[in-house]
């Protein structure tokens, strides 16, 4: 998410017709940019031009970037405490789904765009960051390898009070990254509404469910 504004600048620089080797060096020239970009995006099906729109926490981000400079400390822990607060746990504490679905999720890369009819059919794209099976030959290597999960962190039962904070900042991580790295590449998949909650329950299972071929 927190590249969607130099994806923007990319898009207003072609339809400009801009040639040659362009960058911008300041937030306000990335702005400037962006809103030359946004007139040619429009709403259509459950694709909505509303998605372009950055909260405070892509905002900062996103200025740090095009500055060069890091977030300071305050600002960073000011992100992830927002976040966190508006983390949506699951309803009963039931975290765990279906791993043999989340596996069908995090493999699939479909949905949000303007012709899908709603999010339930939406995948969760891990493939693309994420090692998920030994078997896969092809993989995204922008974020850890997902082998083993629940097996290296000791997860042999779920539901044990010893495996109670894995579980936990699992589902904050999947549902909201920023609660835990404030300018963390992985989509949020939860607070964005790219998955439902029982999508995330079931992708949950995947890392986690000793039975889950992810852990074998």
């Amino acid at each position: 998410m927190r590249q969607m504004k130099f994806s923007m600048v990319a898009a207003a620089l072609v339809l400009l017709g801009t040639q040659g080797a362009v960058q911008a060096q300041t937030a306000a020239e990335v702005d400037a940019l962006t809103k030359k970009a946004l007139a040619s995006f429009h709403s259509k099906g459950i694709a909505k031009a509303d998605r372009l729109i950055q909260d405070d926490s892509n905002r900062l981000c996103s200025e740090a970037d095009a500055s060069g400079k890091p977030l300071d400390a305050a600002t960073a822990k000011a992100i992830e405490e927002a976040n966190l607060k508006v983390i949506h746990w699951p309803a009963g504490g039931q975290f765990l789904g279906d791993w043999k679905k989340g596996e069908k999720i995090a493999q699939s890369g479909k949905g949000m765009t303007w012709k899908d009819k709603d999010v339930y059919n939406n995948g969760g794209n891990c493939y693309n960051c994420h090692q998920i099976n030994k078997a896969e030959v092809s993989y995204g290597t922008i974020g850890p390898s997902l082998w083993n999960y629940g097996k290296l962190r000791g997860v042999t039962d779920p539901s044990s009070a010893a495996s109670a904070e894995i579980v936990k900042y699992t589902w904050g991580k999947i549902w909201n990254a920023r609660a835990y790295n404030a300018c963390s590449n992985m989509p949020r998949a939860g607070h964005n509404g790219v998955l439902t909650e029982d999508q995330v329950r079931d992708i949950m299972a995947l890392l986690l469910d000793p039975k889950s071929p992810v852990n074998q």
